[in-house]
C-alpha cells in the first residue's frame, strides 16, 4: 500500500511541475501575442491619392511600416517593410473571398527556385492568386524586379506581398537555426497573417503540374475538426524515416511531410491543442516555444518534426491527402510506391534534397528546367511539353525516370484544359 501511495505522490508532483513549466512559458507567449497585436495588425496598405491602377497597369509601390512608437514584436522590425502590388478597390472587394493565398519562405540562394515555383502556380490557374513571399531583406528587390517583368496579361492574375523573415525577438536565434535557416517561419504564419482565413504553404522546391485551385478545393473536404492537410512522409514503412529513427512522437504510421501544407488558419488560431507537456490544452501561440524547449535535442527535421508532434496528439485535426499532392524522390527512387500517382499522375512535384540542381534525379531536374526555361505566352505544347518529354526519355536509366510518364500525365491535362479555355475566351 505504501508503494502505491509513493507512486501516487510522485505522479502528483510530476503533474504540478509540468503545469508550472508550461505556465512559466505563457508570459513569453502572452508578450508575443500582445506585441504581435501592436506590431503587426496595425499595418495597413497606404492608399495613393487619386485613382488606383488596375492589376497589370504600371503602378508605384506602397511601403507600409509600423507607426512610430509601436513596440516591435520581432528583432530589427523597425527596418522591415511590407510591399504589396496595389489593386483597385473594386477588384479587392470582389476577390476578397475568392483569392487563393499561397505562401513561401525563401532564404539563401532560393530566388530562382522560388520564382519557378510561382511561375508553375500561375501557368495553369484560372483564379486570382495572392503570393505571400517571406524572404531575407536582400532578396526583396530581386523578387519585385522579377515579378514586375512578367507579362501584363499574366500580372492581372496575381498580386503579392513581401515580408521580412521574422521570429519572436526573445528566441529569434533559436528559431532561425532550427533545421535550415528560415524553415521554421511557416510555424508563425497563422500569427503573422491574421487577416488570412485559409492558406496554402509550399516549400520553394515545389512545382505545380495542375491549377492551384485543385488542391485549394480540398478545403471543402475538411470536417468540423480539420484545420490542416498534409501528405504522408512515406508510403512504404520499410523505408520510412519516422517509424525507424524518430526520437519523438509523430503522426500516424510514417509521419507527415510539411512541404505542402493546406491550412484553415482561423481554426488554427482558435483551437486549444492537446499536448504532452501539461493536461491544459494550449493555443497555437502558447504551444510553440514550450514544444521547442522540450524536444529541441530530439528533432532532426525541425519545424516538420514539431508539426508531427502536434498532430500526433491532435490527429482529429489533420486531413491527410494522397502522395500525388506531394510527390518526392522517395516515391520512385527504389521503385514506384505512390499508387495514386500511378493511377492519376503527379499533381504537385516536390524536388527536395536539391534534386533540381544536381544529377541524382535527372527526371525531377528535367521538369524543373522545362518550367524555368519556358517563356510566358509561348505555346505550352511546343515550348514546354514536347521538350520535357524528349528530356525525360534520357532519364529512363533511373527508377524515377521510368516513372516519369506520371510527371506529364497531369501536365498534359492541365495544358489541354488551358488551351480549351483560351479558345472559349478565358
Amino acid at each position: 500500500m505504501r508503494c502505491y501511495l509513493h507512486a501516487l505522490l510522485l505522479c502528483m508532483v510530476f503533474a504540478v511541475f509540468s503545469v508550472l513549466y508550461v505556465f512559466n512559458q505563457l508570459p513569453v507567449a502572452s508578450s508575443f501575442e500582445s506585441q504581435y497585436e501592436d506590431g503587426w495588425t496595425d499595418r495597413r496598405t497606404k492608399k495613393s491619392s487619386g485613382r488606383q491602377p488596375q492589376f497589370g497597369a504600371q503602378d508605384t509601390r506602397h511601403i507600409v511600416r509600423n507607426g512610430e512608437g509601436v513596440p516591435s514584436l520581432f528583432a530589427h522590425q523597425e527596418h522591415d517593410r511590407t510591399r504589396e502590388k496595389p489593386a483597385s478597390a473594386s477588384i479587392q472587394e470582389a476577390t476578397k473571398d475568392e483569392r487563393l493565398h499561397l505562401a513561401v519562405v525563401a532564404c539563401g540562394p532560393r530566388l530562382e527556385e522560388t520564382l519557378t515555383m510561382l511561375k508553375s502556380a500561375l501557368l495553369f490557374s484560372a483564379k486570382l492568386l495572392h503570393f505571400h513571399i517571406f524572404a531575407e531583406d536582400h532578396l526583396h528587390g530581386s523578387f519585385g524586379e522579377s515579378l514586375d517583368l512578367w507579362p501584363s496579361d499574366f500580372q492581372t492574375r496575381f498580386n503579392y506581398t513581401m515580408y521580412p523573415i521574422t521570429f519572436p525577438s526573445e528566441n529569434a536565434k533559436e528559431w532561425k537555426k532550427l533545421f535550415k535557416p528560415c524553415a521554421s517561419q511557416r510555424l508563425f504564419l497563422p500569427l503573422i497573417l491574421k487577416d488570412v482565413d485559409s492558406l496554402l504553404y509550399v516549400d520553394t522546391d515545389i512545382l505545380f503540374l495542375q491549377p492551384v485551385e485543385e488542391i485549394w478545393s480540398l478545403l471543402s473536404l475538411f470536417n468540423s475538426t480539420h484545420l490542416a492537410a498534409m501528405a504522408p512522409e512515406h508510403e512504404e514503412p520499410r523505408i520510412a524515416w519516422y517509424n525507424r529513427f524518430a526520437r519523438h512522437p509523430y503522426y500516424g504510421k510514417t509521419g507527415v511531410n510539411s512541404g505542402v501544407m493546406l491550412m484553415n488558419m482561423t481554426r488554427i488560431r482558435e483551437k486549444y491543442f492537446k499536448n504532452d507537456m501539461t493536461s491544459v490544452p494550449l493555443k497555437w501561440v502558447e504551444l510553440l516555444m514550450p514544444l521547442l524547449q522540450k524536444y529541441k535535442l530530439n528533432i532532426t527535421w525541425g519545424d516538420q518534426d514539431l508539426l508531427n508532434i502536434i498532430f500526433h496528439h491532435n490527429p482529429e485535426s489533420l486531413y491527410v491527402f494522397p502522395c500525388q499532392w506531394n510527390y518526392r524522390p522517395d516515391h520512385c527512387i527504389y521503385g514506384s510506391n505512390c499508387l495514386e500517382a500511378e493511377q492519376e499522375g503527379v499533381f504537385i512535384l516536390h524536388g527536395n534534397r536539391g534534386v533540381y540542381h544536381d544529377d541524382k534525379q535527372p527526371a525531377f531536374r528535367a521538369v524543373y528546367e522545362a518550367i524555368q526555361k519556358y517563356t510566358f505566352g509561348d505555346n505550352l505544347v511546343q515550348s514546354l511539353l514536347l521538350p520535357l518529354e524528349a528530356n525525360l526519355q534520357e532519364t529512363k536509366h533511373t527508377y524515377c525516370g521510368r516513372a516519369s510518364h506520371m510527371f506529364t500525365k497531369r501536365l498534359k491535362r492541365s495544358i489541354s484544359i488551358l488551351q480549351q479555355e483560351t479558345i472559349e475566351g478565358r
